[in-house]
Protein backbone atom coordinates (compact mmCIF):
# COMPACT_ATOMS: atom_id res chain seq x y z
CA UNK A 1 0.00 0.00 0.00
CA UNK A 2 1.46 3.26 -1.04
CA UNK A 3 1.30 6.09 1.39
CA UNK A 4 0.01 9.31 0.00
CA UNK A 5 1.46 12.61 1.04
CA UNK A 6 -0.74 15.57 1.82
CA UNK A 7 -0.12 18.64 -0.28
CA UNK A 8 2.11 21.15 1.40
CA UNK A 9 0.65 24.64 1.83
CA UNK A 10 2.85 27.31 0.35
CA UNK A 11 3.76 30.04 2.77
CA UNK A 12 3.85 33.60 1.55
CA UNK A 13 5.96 36.15 3.28
CA UNK A 14 3.99 38.91 4.92
CA UNK A 15 4.08 42.24 3.12
CA UNK A 16 6.09 44.72 5.08
CA UNK A 17 4.60 48.21 5.37
CA UNK A 18 7.73 49.68 3.82
CA UNK A 19 8.43 46.93 1.30
CA UNK A 20 8.32 47.29 -2.51
CA UNK A 21 4.76 45.97 -2.63
CA UNK A 22 3.62 49.00 -0.64
CA UNK A 23 4.53 51.18 -3.65
CA UNK A 24 2.80 49.01 -6.25
CA UNK A 25 0.87 51.17 -8.69
CA UNK A 26 2.61 54.41 -7.72
CA UNK A 27 3.79 55.06 -11.28
CA UNK A 28 0.26 54.66 -12.63
CA UNK A 29 -1.15 56.99 -9.98
CA UNK A 30 1.58 59.52 -10.75
CA UNK A 31 0.64 59.57 -14.44
CA UNK A 32 -3.00 59.95 -13.47
CA UNK A 33 -2.22 62.82 -11.08
CA UNK A 34 -0.14 64.66 -13.66
CA UNK A 35 -2.81 64.25 -16.31
CA UNK A 36 -5.51 65.38 -13.91
CA UNK A 37 -3.54 68.44 -12.76
CA UNK A 38 -1.78 69.30 -15.99
CA UNK A 39 -3.56 72.65 -16.26
CA UNK A 40 -3.41 73.47 -12.56
CA UNK A 41 0.27 72.66 -12.12
CA UNK A 42 1.16 74.21 -15.47
CA UNK A 43 -0.53 77.46 -14.50
CA UNK A 44 1.27 77.52 -11.15
CA UNK A 45 4.69 76.85 -12.66
CA UNK A 46 4.22 79.30 -15.51
CA UNK A 47 2.78 81.95 -13.22
CA UNK A 48 5.60 81.77 -10.65
CA UNK A 49 8.19 81.65 -13.40
CA UNK A 50 6.78 84.67 -15.23
CA UNK A 51 6.45 86.54 -11.93
CA UNK A 52 10.16 86.04 -11.28
CA UNK A 53 11.21 86.97 -14.80
CA UNK A 54 8.98 90.06 -14.78
CA UNK A 55 10.39 91.12 -11.41
CA UNK A 56 13.95 90.68 -12.65
CA UNK A 57 13.22 92.82 -15.70
CA UNK A 58 11.43 95.36 -13.51
CA UNK A 59 14.29 95.86 -11.06
CA UNK A 60 16.65 96.22 -14.02
CA UNK A 61 14.57 99.03 -15.50
CA UNK A 62 13.50 100.72 -12.25
CA UNK A 63 17.02 100.83 -10.75
CA UNK A 64 19.24 101.38 -13.79
CA UNK A 65 22.27 102.89 -12.04
CA UNK A 66 24.49 101.83 -9.16
CA UNK A 67 23.44 104.99 -7.31
CA UNK A 68 19.77 103.96 -7.52
CA UNK A 69 20.56 100.50 -6.17
CA UNK A 70 22.75 101.89 -3.41
CA UNK A 71 19.95 104.23 -2.35
CA UNK A 72 17.35 101.46 -2.13
CA UNK A 73 19.86 99.20 -0.38
CA UNK A 74 20.41 101.84 2.30
CA UNK A 75 16.66 102.22 2.79
CA UNK A 76 16.20 98.44 2.86
CA UNK A 77 18.51 98.04 5.86
CA UNK A 78 15.67 98.94 8.24
CA UNK A 79 14.25 96.10 10.37
CA UNK A 80 10.80 96.43 8.84
CA UNK A 81 12.10 95.90 5.30
CA UNK A 82 14.42 93.05 6.33
CA UNK A 83 11.46 91.29 7.93
CA UNK A 84 9.67 91.28 4.58
CA UNK A 85 12.65 90.48 2.37
CA UNK A 86 15.67 88.61 3.71
CA UNK A 87 19.10 88.76 5.34
CA UNK A 88 21.13 91.96 5.21
CA UNK A 89 24.09 90.20 3.58
CA UNK A 90 22.50 90.80 0.18
CA UNK A 91 22.75 94.58 0.71
CA UNK A 92 26.56 94.73 0.71
CA UNK A 93 26.76 94.75 -3.10
CA UNK A 94 23.23 95.40 -4.33
CA UNK A 95 23.47 94.21 -7.90
CA UNK A 96 20.35 93.34 -9.86
CA UNK A 97 20.88 89.68 -8.99
CA UNK A 98 21.35 90.45 -5.29
CA UNK A 99 18.20 92.57 -5.34
CA UNK A 100 16.22 89.71 -6.90
CA UNK A 101 17.50 87.18 -4.38
CA UNK A 102 16.91 89.53 -1.47
CA UNK A 103 13.41 90.68 -2.34
CA UNK A 104 11.83 87.71 -4.08
CA UNK A 105 13.47 84.42 -3.09
CA UNK A 106 11.75 84.15 0.30
CA UNK A 107 8.33 84.94 -1.21
CA UNK A 108 8.92 82.48 -4.05
CA UNK A 109 9.76 79.70 -1.58
CA UNK A 110 6.53 80.44 0.30
CA UNK A 111 4.51 80.27 -2.93
CA UNK A 112 6.24 77.06 -3.99
CA UNK A 113 5.48 75.65 -0.55
CA UNK A 114 1.84 76.61 -0.96
CA UNK A 115 1.73 74.84 -4.33
CA UNK A 116 3.20 71.67 -2.80
CA UNK A 117 0.89 71.69 0.21
CA UNK A 118 -2.21 72.00 -1.97
CA UNK A 119 -0.97 69.33 -4.39
CA UNK A 120 -0.09 66.74 -1.75
CA UNK A 121 -3.28 67.24 0.25
CA UNK A 122 -5.38 67.16 -2.93
CA UNK A 123 -4.03 63.75 -3.94
CA UNK A 124 -3.98 62.16 -0.47
CA UNK A 125 -6.31 63.31 2.27
CA UNK A 126 -8.85 64.93 -0.07
CA UNK A 127 -9.07 61.68 -2.05
CA UNK A 128 -9.70 59.71 1.16
CA UNK A 129 -12.29 62.18 2.38
CA UNK A 130 -14.11 62.11 -0.94
CA UNK A 131 -14.17 58.30 -1.07
CA UNK A 132 -12.13 58.01 -4.26
CA UNK A 133 -9.03 56.59 -2.56
CA UNK A 134 -11.04 53.54 -1.55
CA UNK A 135 -11.54 52.72 -5.23
CA UNK A 136 -7.80 52.95 -5.80
CA UNK A 137 -7.09 50.68 -2.84
CA UNK A 138 -9.50 48.06 -4.23
CA UNK A 139 -7.14 47.60 -7.19
CA UNK A 140 -3.55 46.35 -7.15
CA UNK A 141 -2.28 49.47 -5.39
CA UNK A 142 0.10 49.45 -2.44
CA UNK A 143 -0.52 51.22 0.83
CA UNK A 144 2.05 53.94 0.16
CA UNK A 145 1.45 54.31 -3.57
CA UNK A 146 -0.94 57.23 -3.30
CA UNK A 147 1.28 59.29 -0.99
CA UNK A 148 4.33 58.50 -3.11
CA UNK A 149 2.50 59.57 -6.27
CA UNK A 150 1.35 62.82 -4.63
CA UNK A 151 4.88 63.70 -3.52
CA UNK A 152 6.24 62.78 -6.94
CA UNK A 153 3.67 64.97 -8.70
CA UNK A 154 4.65 67.89 -6.49
CA UNK A 155 8.33 67.15 -7.16
CA UNK A 156 7.71 67.23 -10.93
CA UNK A 157 6.19 70.70 -10.57
CA UNK A 158 9.14 71.81 -8.41
CA UNK A 159 11.64 70.50 -10.95
CA UNK A 160 9.83 72.24 -13.80
CA UNK A 161 9.79 75.53 -11.87
CA UNK A 162 13.46 75.21 -10.94
CA UNK A 163 14.45 74.54 -14.56
CA UNK A 164 12.33 77.44 -15.81
CA UNK A 165 14.11 79.81 -13.41
CA UNK A 166 17.55 78.37 -14.08
CA UNK A 167 17.15 78.76 -17.85
CA UNK A 168 14.97 81.86 -17.98
CA UNK A 169 16.90 84.26 -15.74
CA UNK A 170 20.21 84.11 -17.67
CA UNK A 171 18.26 84.40 -20.93
CA UNK A 172 17.18 87.93 -19.92
CA UNK A 173 20.74 89.10 -20.51
CA UNK A 174 20.80 91.24 -17.36
CA UNK A 175 24.29 91.72 -15.85
CA UNK A 176 24.62 89.92 -12.54
CA UNK A 177 22.09 87.20 -13.37
CA UNK A 178 24.59 84.50 -14.26
CA UNK A 179 23.90 80.84 -14.96
CA UNK A 180 25.40 79.63 -11.67
CA UNK A 181 23.32 81.95 -9.53
CA UNK A 182 20.18 81.22 -11.57
CA UNK A 183 20.69 77.47 -11.12
CA UNK A 184 21.07 77.94 -7.34
CA UNK A 185 18.03 80.24 -7.29
CA UNK A 186 15.90 77.64 -9.05
CA UNK A 187 17.24 74.81 -6.89
CA UNK A 188 16.53 76.69 -3.65
CA UNK A 189 12.94 77.32 -4.79
CA UNK A 190 12.46 73.66 -5.73
CA UNK A 191 13.93 72.37 -2.46
CA UNK A 192 11.72 74.74 -0.46
CA UNK A 193 8.68 73.43 -2.27
CA UNK A 194 9.71 69.81 -1.67
CA UNK A 195 10.18 70.45 2.03
CA UNK A 196 6.71 71.84 2.60
CA UNK A 197 5.22 69.14 0.42
CA UNK A 198 6.76 66.67 2.86
CA UNK A 199 5.23 68.62 5.73
CA UNK A 200 1.84 68.18 4.05
CA UNK A 201 2.52 64.43 3.83
CA UNK A 202 2.72 64.40 7.63
CA UNK A 203 -0.28 66.63 8.31
CA UNK A 204 -2.35 64.49 5.92
CA UNK A 205 -1.97 61.66 8.45
CA UNK A 206 -2.91 63.79 11.46
CA UNK A 207 -6.42 64.92 10.55
CA UNK A 208 -9.26 63.14 8.80
CA UNK A 209 -10.22 66.33 6.97
CA UNK A 210 -8.41 67.91 4.03
CA UNK A 211 -9.10 71.45 5.22
CA UNK A 212 -7.54 70.82 8.62
CA UNK A 213 -4.56 69.02 7.10
CA UNK A 214 -3.97 71.95 4.74
CA UNK A 215 -4.35 74.42 7.60
CA UNK A 216 -1.78 72.61 9.74
CA UNK A 217 0.74 72.50 6.89
CA UNK A 218 0.19 76.17 6.07
CA UNK A 219 0.60 77.02 9.77
CA UNK A 220 4.03 75.37 9.66
CA UNK A 221 4.83 77.37 6.52
CA UNK A 222 3.74 80.59 8.23
CA UNK A 223 5.75 79.80 11.35
CA UNK A 224 8.86 79.18 9.23
CA UNK A 225 8.41 82.55 7.53
CA UNK A 226 7.82 84.28 10.87
CA UNK A 227 10.98 82.77 12.37
CA UNK A 228 12.96 83.88 9.35
CA UNK A 229 11.53 87.40 9.57
CA UNK A 230 12.23 87.68 13.30
CA UNK A 231 15.80 86.50 12.85
CA UNK A 232 16.56 88.84 9.95
CA UNK A 233 14.94 91.78 11.73
CA UNK A 234 17.17 91.43 14.79
CA UNK A 235 20.07 90.06 12.74
CA UNK A 236 20.30 87.13 15.14
CA UNK A 237 20.70 83.40 14.67
CA UNK A 238 16.95 82.84 14.94
CA UNK A 239 16.70 82.65 11.14
CA UNK A 240 18.62 79.37 11.28
CA UNK A 241 15.60 77.86 13.02
CA UNK A 242 13.68 78.28 9.75
CA UNK A 243 14.37 76.28 6.57
CA UNK A 244 13.40 79.38 4.57
CA UNK A 245 16.29 81.13 6.32
CA UNK A 246 18.62 78.30 5.34
CA UNK A 247 17.69 78.51 1.67
CA UNK A 248 17.99 82.30 1.56
CA UNK A 249 21.49 82.00 2.97
CA UNK A 250 22.66 80.26 -0.15
CA UNK A 251 22.93 83.89 -1.39
CA UNK A 252 22.32 83.28 -5.11
CA UNK A 253 23.95 85.88 -7.35
CA UNK A 254 26.06 87.01 -4.37
CA UNK A 255 28.07 84.07 -2.99
CA UNK A 256 26.34 81.10 -4.70
CA UNK A 257 26.66 78.79 -1.69
CA UNK A 258 25.13 75.36 -2.25
CA UNK A 259 25.64 73.77 1.15
CA UNK A 260 22.58 75.41 2.86
CA UNK A 261 20.43 73.31 0.52
CA UNK A 262 21.76 70.08 2.07
CA UNK A 263 20.09 70.40 5.50
CA UNK A 264 16.86 71.44 3.80
CA UNK A 265 17.00 68.36 1.55
CA UNK A 266 17.76 66.15 4.55
CA UNK A 267 14.85 67.62 6.49
CA UNK A 268 12.53 67.14 3.50
CA UNK A 269 13.57 63.50 3.15
CA UNK A 270 13.20 62.83 6.88
CA UNK A 271 9.80 64.50 7.00
CA UNK A 272 8.57 62.51 4.00
CA UNK A 273 9.74 59.26 5.61
CA UNK A 274 7.87 60.28 8.76
CA UNK A 275 4.73 60.78 6.67
CA UNK A 276 5.00 57.25 5.26
CA UNK A 277 5.63 55.82 8.73
CA UNK A 278 2.68 57.64 10.28
CA UNK A 279 0.35 56.42 7.54
CA UNK A 280 0.78 52.88 8.87
CA UNK A 281 -0.40 53.92 12.33
CA UNK A 282 -3.90 55.00 11.40
CA UNK A 283 -6.98 53.45 9.89
CA UNK A 284 -7.96 54.21 6.36
CA UNK A 285 -10.17 57.31 6.27
CA UNK A 286 -9.22 58.29 9.82
CA UNK A 287 -6.55 60.56 11.24
CA UNK A 288 -4.05 60.14 14.04
CA UNK A 289 -5.93 62.82 15.95
CA UNK A 290 -9.38 61.59 16.90
CA UNK A 291 -12.23 63.82 15.85
CA UNK A 292 -13.80 65.72 18.71
CA UNK A 293 -17.46 64.74 19.20
CA UNK A 294 -19.86 67.60 18.63
CA UNK A 295 -22.82 68.58 20.78
CA UNK A 296 -25.82 66.28 20.88
CA UNK A 297 -28.06 68.95 19.40
CA UNK A 298 -27.38 71.89 17.15
CA UNK A 299 -28.71 75.41 17.40
CA UNK A 300 -31.66 76.58 15.37
CA UNK A 301 -29.35 78.91 13.46
CA UNK A 302 -27.22 75.95 12.37
CA UNK A 303 -30.33 74.47 10.80
CA UNK A 304 -30.60 77.35 8.32
CA UNK A 305 -28.70 77.43 4.99
CA UNK A 306 -26.76 80.53 6.06
CA UNK A 307 -25.95 79.09 9.49
CA UNK A 308 -24.62 75.86 8.00
CA UNK A 309 -22.62 77.74 5.37
CA UNK A 310 -21.13 80.08 7.96
CA UNK A 311 -20.09 77.09 10.04
CA UNK A 312 -18.33 75.60 7.01
CA UNK A 313 -16.67 78.91 6.09
CA UNK A 314 -15.49 79.97 9.54
CA UNK A 315 -12.08 78.32 9.27
CA UNK A 316 -11.35 79.97 5.92
CA UNK A 317 -12.54 83.34 7.18
CA UNK A 318 -10.47 83.11 10.36
CA UNK A 319 -7.34 82.00 8.53
CA UNK A 320 -7.46 84.76 5.94
CA UNK A 321 -8.39 87.38 8.54
CA UNK A 322 -5.31 86.48 10.58
CA UNK A 323 -3.10 86.41 7.48
CA UNK A 324 -4.32 89.79 6.21
CA UNK A 325 -3.99 91.30 9.68
CA UNK A 326 -0.31 90.32 9.69
CA UNK A 327 0.23 91.31 6.06
CA UNK A 328 -1.34 94.68 6.66
CA UNK A 329 0.79 95.18 9.76
CA UNK A 330 3.95 94.33 7.80
CA UNK A 331 3.16 96.88 5.10
CA UNK A 332 2.00 99.45 7.64
CA UNK A 333 5.31 99.22 9.50
CA UNK A 334 7.04 100.52 6.34
CA UNK A 335 4.85 103.58 6.03
CA UNK A 336 6.98 105.83 8.21
CA UNK A 337 10.04 105.07 6.08
CA UNK A 338 8.37 105.32 2.67
CA UNK A 339 9.68 108.83 1.91
CA UNK A 340 13.30 107.97 2.73
CA UNK A 341 13.07 104.65 0.88
CA UNK A 342 11.64 105.96 -2.36
CA UNK A 343 12.52 109.62 -2.73
CA UNK A 344 15.76 108.96 -4.65
CA UNK A 345 14.33 106.37 -7.05
CA UNK A 346 12.86 108.29 -9.99
CA UNK A 347 11.07 105.36 -11.65
CA UNK A 348 9.15 104.46 -8.50
CA UNK A 349 8.36 108.11 -7.82
CA UNK A 350 6.89 108.36 -11.31
CA UNK A 351 4.86 105.17 -10.80
CA UNK A 352 3.50 106.37 -7.48
CA UNK A 353 2.73 109.78 -8.92
CA UNK A 354 0.18 108.09 -11.21
CA UNK A 355 -1.80 107.25 -8.07
CA UNK A 356 -1.92 110.86 -6.88
CA UNK A 357 -1.53 111.77 -3.24
CA UNK A 358 0.11 114.60 -1.34
CA UNK A 359 3.10 112.48 -0.27
CA UNK A 360 5.01 109.37 -1.23
CA UNK A 361 3.69 107.74 1.93
CA UNK A 362 0.07 108.17 0.77
CA UNK A 363 0.84 106.82 -2.70
CA UNK A 364 2.82 103.93 -1.24
CA UNK A 365 -0.08 103.08 1.07
CA UNK A 366 -2.52 103.13 -1.87
CA UNK A 367 -0.33 100.79 -3.94
CA UNK A 368 0.36 98.32 -1.14
CA UNK A 369 -3.29 98.29 -0.09
CA UNK A 370 -4.07 97.05 -3.59
CA UNK A 371 -1.74 94.08 -3.00
CA UNK A 372 -3.48 93.32 0.30
CA UNK A 373 -6.88 93.58 -1.40
CA UNK A 374 -5.80 91.14 -4.12
CA UNK A 375 -4.93 88.64 -1.40
CA UNK A 376 -8.45 89.27 -0.13
CA UNK A 377 -9.59 88.48 -3.67
CA UNK A 378 -7.95 85.06 -3.30
CA UNK A 379 -10.16 84.52 -0.25
CA UNK A 380 -13.21 85.64 -2.25
CA UNK A 381 -12.57 83.02 -4.95
CA UNK A 382 -11.94 80.24 -2.43
CA UNK A 383 -15.05 81.14 -0.45
CA UNK A 384 -17.24 81.25 -3.56
CA UNK A 385 -15.87 77.88 -4.68
CA UNK A 386 -16.72 76.20 -1.38
CA UNK A 387 -20.20 75.54 -2.74
CA UNK A 388 -18.62 73.77 -5.70
CA UNK A 389 -16.56 71.59 -3.33
CA UNK A 390 -19.70 70.63 -1.40
CA UNK A 391 -21.44 69.75 -4.66
CA UNK A 392 -18.53 67.66 -5.96
CA UNK A 393 -18.33 65.74 -2.68
CA UNK A 394 -22.03 64.89 -2.86
CA UNK A 395 -22.96 66.62 0.38
CA UNK A 396 -25.44 69.01 -1.23
CA UNK A 397 -27.90 66.24 -2.17
CA UNK A 398 -28.93 65.36 1.44
CA UNK A 399 -29.38 69.06 2.22
CA UNK A 400 -31.63 69.65 -0.78
CA UNK A 401 -33.55 66.47 0.08
CA UNK A 402 -34.44 68.05 3.43
CA UNK A 403 -36.57 70.69 1.75
CA UNK A 404 -33.96 73.40 1.20
CA UNK A 405 -34.25 75.17 -2.14
CA UNK A 406 -31.31 75.39 -4.51
CA UNK A 407 -31.32 79.17 -4.30
CA UNK A 408 -31.43 79.03 -0.51
CA UNK A 409 -28.51 76.60 -0.30
CA UNK A 410 -26.25 78.45 -2.74
CA UNK A 411 -27.40 81.80 -1.37
CA UNK A 412 -26.29 80.75 2.11
CA UNK A 413 -22.78 80.03 0.86
CA UNK A 414 -22.60 83.27 -1.09
CA UNK A 415 -23.88 85.28 1.90
CA UNK A 416 -21.12 83.73 4.03
CA UNK A 417 -18.56 84.64 1.35
CA UNK A 418 -19.82 88.24 1.18
CA UNK A 419 -19.71 88.58 4.96
CA UNK A 420 -16.27 87.03 5.07
CA UNK A 421 -15.04 89.57 2.51
CA UNK A 422 -15.97 92.34 4.92
CA UNK A 423 -14.27 90.57 7.84
CA UNK A 424 -10.96 89.96 6.06
CA UNK A 425 -10.72 93.54 4.81
CA UNK A 426 -11.54 94.91 8.26
CA UNK A 427 -8.69 92.76 9.58
CA UNK A 428 -6.37 94.01 6.83
CA UNK A 429 -7.27 97.64 7.48
CA UNK A 430 -6.86 97.20 11.23
CA UNK A 431 -3.37 95.74 10.87
CA UNK A 432 -2.36 98.33 8.28
CA UNK A 433 -3.82 101.20 10.29
CA UNK A 434 -2.35 100.25 13.66
CA UNK A 435 1.12 99.58 12.29
CA UNK A 436 0.96 102.70 10.11
CA UNK A 437 -0.06 104.86 13.05
CA UNK A 438 2.81 103.50 15.13
CA UNK A 439 5.26 103.88 12.25
CA UNK A 440 4.33 107.48 11.44
CA UNK A 441 3.44 108.58 14.97
CA UNK A 442 0.12 109.93 13.68
CA UNK A 443 -2.99 108.37 15.22
CA UNK A 444 -5.24 109.85 12.52
CA UNK A 445 -3.63 107.49 9.99
CA UNK A 446 -5.54 104.55 11.46
CA UNK A 447 -8.99 105.58 10.24
CA UNK A 448 -7.65 106.66 6.85
CA UNK A 449 -6.02 103.29 6.24
CA UNK A 450 -9.03 101.38 7.58
CA UNK A 451 -11.17 103.26 5.08
CA UNK A 452 -8.66 102.48 2.32
CA UNK A 453 -9.18 98.79 3.05
CA UNK A 454 -12.96 98.86 3.35
CA UNK A 455 -13.41 100.63 0.02
CA UNK A 456 -12.15 97.42 -1.66
CA UNK A 457 -15.01 95.34 -0.23
CA UNK A 458 -17.29 95.88 -3.28
CA UNK A 459 -14.44 94.68 -5.53
CA UNK A 460 -14.26 91.48 -3.48
CA UNK A 461 -18.03 91.11 -3.79
CA UNK A 462 -17.69 91.33 -7.59
CA UNK A 463 -15.01 88.62 -7.38
CA UNK A 464 -17.41 86.45 -5.36
CA UNK A 465 -20.18 87.10 -7.87
CA UNK A 466 -18.01 86.25 -10.88
CA UNK A 467 -16.79 83.01 -9.28
CA UNK A 468 -20.39 82.12 -8.37
CA UNK A 469 -21.59 82.82 -11.90
CA UNK A 470 -18.93 80.49 -13.29
CA UNK A 471 -20.03 77.83 -10.79
CA UNK A 472 -23.68 78.32 -11.69
CA UNK A 473 -23.28 78.08 -15.46
CA UNK A 474 -19.88 76.46 -16.13
CA UNK A 475 -19.17 74.26 -13.10
CA UNK A 476 -16.28 72.46 -14.81
CA UNK A 477 -14.51 75.73 -15.62
CA UNK A 478 -14.22 77.13 -12.10
CA UNK A 479 -10.54 77.91 -12.73
CA UNK A 480 -11.73 80.93 -14.75
CA UNK A 481 -12.59 82.65 -11.46
CA UNK A 482 -8.87 83.07 -10.71
CA UNK A 483 -8.52 85.42 -13.67
CA UNK A 484 -9.99 88.30 -11.62
CA UNK A 485 -7.38 88.49 -8.79
CA UNK A 486 -4.55 87.47 -11.15
CA UNK A 487 -5.34 90.26 -13.62
CA UNK A 488 -5.80 92.76 -10.79
CA UNK A 489 -2.35 92.01 -9.40
CA UNK A 490 -0.52 92.12 -12.73
CA UNK A 491 -2.18 95.32 -13.96
CA UNK A 492 -2.69 97.11 -10.66
CA UNK A 493 0.67 96.39 -9.03
CA UNK A 494 3.08 95.91 -11.94
CA UNK A 495 1.24 98.25 -14.31
CA UNK A 496 2.47 101.51 -12.70
CA UNK A 497 6.04 100.19 -12.52
CA UNK A 498 6.02 98.96 -16.13
CA UNK A 499 4.08 102.04 -17.28
CA UNK A 500 1.30 100.01 -18.87
CA UNK A 501 -1.67 101.91 -20.36
CA UNK A 502 -4.00 103.16 -17.66
CA UNK A 503 -7.05 101.92 -19.51
CA UNK A 504 -6.10 98.32 -18.71
CA UNK A 505 -6.57 99.02 -15.02
CA UNK A 506 -10.22 99.91 -15.56
CA UNK A 507 -11.02 96.39 -16.77
CA UNK A 508 -10.53 95.06 -13.24
CA UNK A 509 -12.99 95.68 -10.39
CA UNK A 510 -10.00 96.45 -8.19
CA UNK A 511 -8.90 99.14 -10.65
CA UNK A 512 -12.25 100.93 -10.29
CA UNK A 513 -11.83 101.43 -6.56
CA UNK A 514 -10.70 104.89 -5.36
CA UNK A 515 -7.06 104.64 -4.33
CA UNK A 516 -7.31 105.89 -0.77
CA UNK A 517 -5.53 107.60 0.95
CA UNK A 518 -3.81 109.02 -2.15
CA UNK A 519 -7.06 109.95 -3.93
CA UNK A 520 -10.30 111.51 -2.81
CA UNK A 521 -13.25 109.34 -1.96
CA UNK A 522 -15.69 108.85 -4.83
CA UNK A 523 -18.83 106.95 -3.86
CA UNK A 524 -19.97 106.18 -7.41
CA UNK A 525 -17.52 103.31 -8.16
CA UNK A 526 -18.27 101.31 -4.96
CA UNK A 527 -22.02 101.68 -5.56
CA UNK A 528 -21.70 100.53 -9.18
CA UNK A 529 -19.49 97.59 -8.15
CA UNK A 530 -22.05 96.55 -5.53
CA UNK A 531 -24.79 96.55 -8.18
CA UNK A 532 -22.57 94.52 -10.53
CA UNK A 533 -21.94 92.01 -7.74
CA UNK A 534 -25.69 91.71 -7.11
CA UNK A 535 -26.32 91.11 -10.83
CA UNK A 536 -23.61 88.42 -10.98
CA UNK A 537 -25.04 86.66 -7.93
CA UNK A 538 -28.52 86.72 -9.46
CA UNK A 539 -27.03 85.25 -12.63
CA UNK A 540 -25.29 82.54 -10.58
CA UNK A 541 -28.52 81.57 -8.79
CA UNK A 542 -30.39 81.39 -12.09
CA UNK A 543 -27.77 79.14 -13.62
CA UNK A 544 -27.59 76.85 -10.59
CA UNK A 545 -31.37 76.40 -10.62
CA UNK A 546 -31.37 75.37 -14.27
CA UNK A 547 -28.52 72.86 -14.49
CA UNK A 548 -28.07 69.35 -13.19
CA UNK A 549 -26.03 68.71 -10.07
CA UNK A 550 -22.56 67.37 -10.68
Amino acid sequence: MTATTAPTARRTAPVRPGGPAALAGAATLLRFALRRDRVRLGAWVLGLGLLTLATADSVHSVYPTAADRASIAHASASPAVLAMTGPARYLADYTWGAMLGHRLLGLLIVLAGLLNVLTVIRHTRAEEEGGRAELFRSAAVGRHAQLAAALAAAAVADLALGLLLALGLPALGIPGLGAGGALLYGAATAVGGLLFGAVAAVTAQVSAHARTASGLALAVLGAAYALRAAGDTGRTGLSWASPIGWLQRGYPFVEDRWWPLLPALALAAGTAVAGFALSTRRDFGAGLRAARPGPATGSAFLGTPFGLALRLHRGLIGGFAAALLLLGAMYGSLLGEADSMLRDVDRIKEALARLGGHSLADSFAALTMLVVAVVGGVYAVLAAQRARAEESAGRVVPVLAAGVSRSGWLGGHLAAALLGSVVVMVAAGTGFGLAGALSTGDGAVFLRLLGAALVFVPALWVTVGFAAAVHGWLPRATALAWAVPAYAFVIGYLGPLLQLPRGLDGLSPFGRVPRLPAARMDWAPPIVLTLVAAALIALALAGFRRRDLD
